[in-house]
């Protein structure tokens, strides 16, 4: 058994330096690409990036639905979400000084955020998460998605009309249209790489900490709440702590919140539309509530200055270890 215990710690830590240079692969490619296509930071972190980093919580959450794990489905994917905010944007802004916000992005998907994470708390109310709630869930998230091809396609004729201001149109789009055409191919090769990299290392990570939790006797649903949320979100701790590392903030930012709404409305969604997802009490009166809080928390602390600063980074990571020290020793 203690063999046993220290293959999986080396699986673990061989698993991490997979993650993190995968996604440092991922983001510089990335962003890379979408620049040559005109998208922003923004759009990008709560598109591709978010979704890209929680596909390893979609597929843990239909893996443990389908296998009759609901308790941990329903753990990682509530977990997940309140350790993105409080535990990742804690860290990053507290190792790396500060995340400054976009205005304008803020607005909009801060309060899809908190919005998702209402209409999860409100169908968790009426007991079973079924087909009803899912449906509703993913037509949101539909129109979500529509709503940001808007905003991108606005942000692309406000360029436009600057352009023409400075009387540079056509030169300048003579140069869009051949980055556009001379997008490297080994970017797009990266940025697959990267991604393979990050769903490779993030099922190492939850094999091995799921093993490592199984042996030390934890209870299943504090395993997805903590031991699977925190592993498989380790794609988004690397990217946006990587992303403000680089100064690409609103990346930082949009993966985060794009990430939450992604992990609700699909990762519980889809598998509502198959299976019914029970409510676990403790889940409804304490977890869901939190996660409720951390998101308005975050909301609050950038509005102020629209950017989170080392003492905001140090109030989130205070309240995540709050609630998991509630939750693990008080409740159980």
């Amino acid at each position: 058994m203690e063999i046993f215990l220290v293959e999986l710690i080396v699986i673990l830590i061989i698993s991490l330096l997979i993650v993190i240079k995968s996604a440092d692969i991922f983001v510089d490619n990335l962003v890379e690409v979408g620049a040559l296509l005109g998208i922003s930071q923004i759009i990008l972190g709560v598109t591709a990036s978010a979704i890209g980093t929680s596909l390893p919580e979609f597929g843990s959450a239909m893996i443990a639905t389908l296998s009759g794990s609901v308790d941990i489905g329903v753990g990682t994917v509530i977990g997940s979400n309140i350790w993105n905010i409080a535990g990742i944007l804690g860290i990053t802004a507290a190792f790396t000084g500060v995340i400054k916000s976009d205005t304008k992005g803020l607005k909009r998907d801060g309060a899809v955020t908190l919005a998702t994470a209402l209409i999860l708390m409100f169908f968790m109310l009426f007991g079973d998460i079924g087909k009803i709630a899912a449906i509703v869930m993913i037509i949101v998230y539909a129109i979500y998605l529509r709503s940001l091809i808007k905003a991108q396609k606005k942000d692309t004729e406000d360029n436009k009309v600057k352009i023409e201001e400075k009387s540079e149109l056509e030169n300048i789009n003579e140069k869009s249209g051949s980055k556009l055409k001379s997008i490297p191919p080994k970017s797009i090769a990266w940025i697959l790489v990267g991604f393979a990299g990050l769903v490779i290392g993030c099922r190492l990570l939850v094999y091995s900490g799921t093993g490592i939790g199984e042996i030390l006797g934890i209870p299943e649903m504090i395993m997805g709440l903590f031991v699977l949320a925190i592993g498989t979100s380790i794609p988004e701790l690397v990217v946006t702590f990587s992303s403000a590392m680089k100064g690409l903030h609103d990346l930082s930012i949009g993966t985060v919140l794009g990430s939450n709404t992604f992990n609700i409305l699909i990762g519980i969604g889809v598998p509502a539309l198959i299976l019914n997802v029970p409510v676990d009490h403790t889940s409804l009166i304490f977890d869901a509530p939190a996660m409720i809080f951390v998101t308005v928390l975050l909301l609050l602390l950038i509005k102020k200055d629209m950017k989170l600063t080392r003492s905001n980074g140090l109030i989130l990571l205070a309240t995540y270890i709050a609630y998991a020290v509630i939750r693990i020793f008080v409740l159980g």
